[in-house]
């Protein structure tokens, strides 16, 4: 069984810094790409930043220049690191994967969420 977890979120001031982590273990034999998405109250998930397995990157317009995504192949995490924080950054935020286990399934799997919270 594969399982994602993510931790550091929590409450901050606009202007500020978070890091996320989502570590990924289990029957893992190759995750493909990384991905954080984020929900806010009455809005749909959307995509946050991904990082591909070669290392490709791609961001939402919003967070473009504020966040950096990066992953740690060996550790089977990836990172959210985001910065210059905004009162509408505020969301549940969700790590994504695609993995290959027990080198057969191919899944998405996502995290529980960690709150992030951006104080004006």
């Amino acid at each position: 069984q594969v399982q994602l977890v993510e931790s550091g979120g929590g409450l901050v001031q606009a202007g500020g810094s978070l890091r996320l982590s989502c570590v990924a273990s289990g029957s893992i034999f190759r995750i493909n790409h990384m991905a954080w998405f984020r929900q806010s109250p009455g809005k749909q998930r959307e995509l946050v930043a991904i990082i591909t397995s070669g290392g490709g990157l791609n961001y939402t317009d919003s967070v473009k220049d504020r966040f950096t995504i990066s992953r740690d192949n060996a550790k089977n995490t990836v990172y959210l690191q985001m910065g210059s924080l905004k009162p509408e950054d505020t969301a549940v935020y969700y790590c994504n994967a695609v993995i290959i286990s027990n080198g057969i399934f191919t899944r998405v799997y996502w995290g529980q969420g960690t709150q992030v919270t951006v104080s004006s």
